[in-house]
């Protein structure tokens, strides 16, 4: 059909002119465009490795020593250093970032001057060990209900002694499978947090939101407990938090945490290798189960 013939007949059963296809982007999608690629992906740039950072230094406590280290990648639960020391797999190591930023930490790979560590899974609480049975012991007969404290009349046997001169020590060593989390609210905005470790004074925690060194947010960690702080440092994922008041220990006694849930850090791609290392032996970071730490608060409660 020609266009004269439509023009004078006025035939309209097909257009003059045929709608061109739409070329581009959608207006409400961003997928429909393919985007060529020169060379295929050669590793997978996301995830553990987007917290890696440039000129941060920290301080590590490591085989009785103090020692400065580059903190290369923070992220995941665990950190990458570079440094002039050499620990073994899984040796003890106390990482701090700042004031309030102490992390005890397991080497998990080792690879040239770089180490990867793994965080300690719970919650830090840094006071007097009977303080902390105490709490404990009331957290989780609210929590865990289902876990029985014997009775005066059935007090398990104590506990073999122990060096007295690390008696301390010892017992702020126990371990304990349980996370508190909370919600910091600061810059108009409202975020979760990891409490990493807690004290009187101040406390680290770990969140996805941008904290702004200097800021003094609100640190909620029960609808009882709440604290105001500031933010004195930021590094990758984590802020130490220092309290315009003290806190009081008991305050958790009320709250309901999270029990310990294993999610090792992994190294980033680009530092992986096919032959054995500690990321793939049997996980040795171990914490004490919810019934091995009724009785170690038995015990503590008895001394």
């Amino acid at each position: 059909m020609n266009i004269r013939a439509k023009v004078i007949r006025g035939i309209a059963d097909e257009p003059i002119l045929k709608a061109k296809k739409p070329k581009g982007a959608k207006a409400d999608t961003l997928h429909s465009v393919s985007v060529p690629r020169e060379t295929r992906r050669l590793n997978n740039g996301r995830g553990e490795d987007r917290h890696r950072l440039t000129n941060e230094s920290a301080r590590i406590s490591w085989n009785g020593e103090q020692l400065n280290v580059e903190l290369i990648n923070l992220s995941g639960g665990g950190a990458m250093v570079a440094g002039a020391f050499e620990p073994m797999l899984w040796d003890r190591v106390d990482l701090h970032l700042g004031n309030h930023g102490t992390i005890e930490c397991a080497v998990r790979w080792i690879r040239e001057n770089r180490v990867g560590l793994e965080f300690a899974h719970e919650t830090r609480l840094d006071w007097p060990s009977d303080q902390v049975a105490t709490v404990l012991r009331h957290v989780i007969e609210k929590t865990f209900p289902h876990i029985n404290f014997p009775e005066s009349e059935e007090v398990p046997p104590l506990p073999q002694p122990v060096d007295r001169r690390a008696g301390e020590e010892h017992r702020r060593a126990a371990r304990h499978p349980l996370v508190w989390n909370g919600t910091l609210y600061h810059d108009y905005q409202t975020s979760p947090v990891r409490v990493r470790n807690i004290s009187e004074t101040g406390a680290l925690i770990e969140t996805d939101a941008q904290v702004r060194v200097g800021s003094e947010p609100l640190l909620e960690l029960t609808e009882a407990a709440s604290v105001s702080a500031t933010v004195e440092w930021a590094v990758g994922d984590h802020a130490g938090l220092r309290f315009h008041s003290p806190f009081d220990l008991s305050l958790l006694s009320n709250s309901k945490p999270t029990v310990v849930v294993s999610n090792p850090w992994l190294k980033p791609a680009y530092l992986e290798t096919n032959g054995n290392d500690a990321g793939e032996e049997e996980d040795r970071w171990g914490r004490l189960t919810l019934y091995e730490l009724r009785e170690e608060l038995e015990g503590f409660l008895k001394h």
